[in-house]
């Protein structure tokens, strides 16, 4: 019998639920720790992010609609997708960052865990910002918390599937929609990751994946007027001025996080909603 030829597998994008290259046709070169080939992702465009932008806007208003409950129920079941590729995980991330494969599976393992732990955030994050407020006047005054919308996500360089992971998790677990940057020097898993998000009752444009270089990519997420949130937890500090300014023109809020698991991650990327009712009606 002849030699099989290897078949390697075609990291692209996620958009809108399906798996597009990208328009501009580009690709750049990902290598691992020992600067051995690994993989040609997608260099993703303007573009690419507009149609992102597109699909992630068109799918905001279902998912925020959707009870906390059902929220919590497809981030479980990411978690239970991630658990059964537990092992191509691990072989993916010693193969791309270097570690050894305790580290992966540690990596592997708290991954699953937080994807669990902000599941059961969806239908308590209310309770915990939410309030009743004094007022002088027969009114009920109450202020809930609400989804901000469409959320941006530049994830860190290290620990290429945690780190995805601590970003996308807590903004669609508000009802948030969201178009994550992978890992510039680790793509990979997050792309893989894209796999899970597609079998796991995740509607379509609800989470979407690019592959690319931040410093090109950034400004273009920062200024887009549409995107109404930017998580730039794995910015390099010498684009974060830039970034700042850039999203100020549509009042885009920013933020940055060190910790993986915090109802802050979740609170930083929704907003307040006050409703008065007089009493008696």
């Amino acid at each position: 019998m002849s030699k099989r030829i290897d078949v390697k597998k075609t990291y692209k994008l996620f958009i809108g639920g399906a798996f597009p290259r990208t328009e501009s046709g580009r690709t750049y070169e990902v290598k691992n720790s020992k600067g051995v080939f690994i993989a040609n992702p997608c260099l993703a465009s303007r573009k690419d992010l507009k149609d992102a932008v597109v699909a992630a806007r068109a799918a905001q208003s279902g998912w925020s609609n959707a009870t906390a409950y059902n929220r919590g129920q497809i981030l479980y079941r990411i978690a239970e997708m991630l658990e059964g590729r537990h092992d191509q995980f691990i072989a993916e991330i010693c193969e791309l960052t270097g570690v050894t494969p305790k580290k992966a599976h540690d990596e592997v393992e708290a991954s699953i865990d937080l994807l669990v732990w902000y599941a059961g955030w969806t239908d308590k994050i209310s309770a915990l910002d939410g309030s009743t407020n004094p007022v002088a006047g027969p009114y009920y005054n109450f202020t809930i918390p609400e989804a901000l919308g469409v959320v941006g996500f530049i994830a860190p360089k290290k620990s290429p599937l945690l780190g995805f992971v601590a970003g996308i998790a807590p903004i669609i677990a508000s009802g948030n929609t969201v178009i994550a940057l992978a890992s510039e020097v680790a793509p990979l898993p997050a792309i893989s990751f894209a796999e899970v998000i597609a079998t796991s009752d995740v509607p379509a444009g609800v989470i979407n994946i690019l592959t690319g270089k931040s410093a090109e990519l950034a400004p273009w997420f920062a200024s887009h007027m549409d995107i109404d949130g930017l998580d730039i937890s794995g910015l390099d500090s010498k684009l974060v001025a830039e970034i700042k300014v850039a999203g100020a023109q549509n009042l885009k809020r920013i933020h940055s996080f060190k910790e993986v698991a915090t109802p802050g991650r979740i609170l930083a990327f929704m907003e307040s909603k006050t409703v008065w009712h007089p009493i008696g009606v």
